[in-house]
């Protein structure tokens, strides 16, 4: 597959602190990578580097296999960015700045393109307003748009839904799978909804502390995470759950005097509820959760260990 970003030991410094710590990774062309990390882990900062808002202290970056630093304005013509924080011209209308910007892009019939994502995400209510007027939302709405005006290879995209309503967000991501697809454009997604991580993303590179920590699929991520969540609402005796449940050694909370949560291996929920099956309870509901992405960021977070697994 062809590398449409390349990213070898980048490093920024800000005297004595280092906000990026020699990464290295790659995008292929038509892959979603989740950018991950808590607040403060070099998120933001790698992507303003990548955009050449800000300049690396170390290390290099290939876009299109051209470096970014030799080539950056023919770079730049072919990416775009969407951030929910990015702020247009407050003064001019809605129109008025996504018309400037095609015209920066080079777009070919700007209007009609302007038009094509206005209608999509149902905005042509906004375009005569001035951006400073509107709402968080709606602004969010106009960068997202922003983003995709000259048809982008790829998309580096920092927190893209945040103040969108859940429906423009359904419809966002839509639109996003739907562009994979159809031209197989990349991109490079923060948030910090892991839902959403999880059903826009191949792959996910996680950072703390500057630091990659962890590199793999979604699905290989949640993986690591042994434990899953065992909800029972049982018939009988709360004193006589718990008194099977500590013969187990089982690790459990109840929700209510008729509820209790288990946290478990998936592999030994069979045995346990045979086992429940024998004393005098009833089991009148079984809910099994597993684990989440968003269990491996509180793993991650809170300071447990993970073996980077493949680049």
């Amino acid at each position: 597959m062809n590398k449409v970003l390349e990213v070898k030991n980048l490093t920024k410094k800000y005297d004595h602190f280092t906000a990026v710590d020699d990464i290295s990774f790659f995008v292929n062309e038509g892959e979603a990578v989740g950018f991950l990390g808590p607040n403060g882990a070099g998120k933001t900062t790698t992507i303003q580097i990548l955009l050449g808002i800000t300049s690396s202290t170390a290390g290099t970056i290939k876009f299109f296999g051209k470096d970014f630093n030799k080539h950056k304005k023919e770079c730049l013509q072919r990416i775009n960015f969407a951030s929910a924080f990015n702020t247009l011209q407050g003064r001019i209308t809605v129109w008025e700045n996504l018309l400037v910007f095609a015209h920066l892009y080079k777009v070919k019939n700007p209007k009609k393109k302007i038009m094509e994502f206005i209608n999509y995400f149902e905005g042509e209510a906004l375009l005569k307003q001035r951006y400073w007027d509107l709402s968080a939302g709606q602004k969010t709405k106009i960068n997202l748009i922003k983003s995709l005006i000259n048809d982008p290879e790829i998309i580096l995209m920092d927190e893209p839904t945040a103040s969108l309503d859940p429906d423009v967000v359904d419809k966002t991501l839509s639109f996003i799978e739907e562009l994979k697809k159809s031209r197989k454009i990349t991109l490079l997604y923060t948030s910090h909804n892991m839902d959403e991580i999880t059903r826009v993303c191949d792959k996910i590179i996680f950072l703390d502390h500057g630091k990659i920590v962890a590199q793999d699929s979604p699905l290989n991520l949640t993986k690591q995470i042994k434990t899953s969540t065992l909800k029972l609402t049982f018939d009988g005796k709360k004193e006589e759950m718990e008194k099977y449940l500590k013969s187990q050694k089982l690790k459990y909370e109840f929700l209510n005097e008729y509820t209790v949560k288990i946290a478990i291996e998936e592999k030994l929920i069979p045995s346990v509820i045979f086992g429940i099956s024998k004393t005098a309870l009833w089991i009148t509901d079984i809910e099994v959760q597993k684990p989440t992405l968003e269990d491996f960021f509180l793993h991650i977070v809170r300071g447990k260990n993970y073996v980077n697994s493949k680049n």
